[in-house]
């Protein structure tokens, strides 16, 4: 359960990260409110993972999704461009998260 915990705050991490974008600085109500639910719900999820899952995994993990799931949301949602160094990039960090969950003692 900690797992699915720690992946939600994680795509909740995108969610509020994309919703920072569209606030404008807190400008605007609603990207405003979205940001701050979905930040709450993150961190709240990210603290419940972390009652069983190592800090130092639970973390990396958790900003791992939140990066590579903003970096493929700038280039499908946002048009922020697609080098092979960037894609490049994804897959790293894709490997140390996978990496991490393997060797996880949880």
């Amino acid at each position: 359960m900690a797992w699915i915990a720690l992946i939600i705050a994680g795509v909740l991490e995108v969610c509020w990260a994309s919703g920072l974008k569209y606030s404008e600085g807190f400008t605007k109500p609603i990207p405003t409110i979205f940001t701050l639910v979905t930040m709450i719900g993150s961190f709240w999820l990210l603290a419940l993972a972390m009652r069983t899952i190592p800090l130092g995994t639970a973390y990396a993990i958790w900003t791992g999704i939140g990066a590579v799931g903003a970096v493929i949301f700038g280039i499908v949602m946002l048009g922020e461009a697609a080098s092979i160094g960037r894609l490049i990039a994804i897959c790293m960090i894709l490997g140390g998260i996978v990496m991490l969950k393997l060797f996880s003692p949880t």
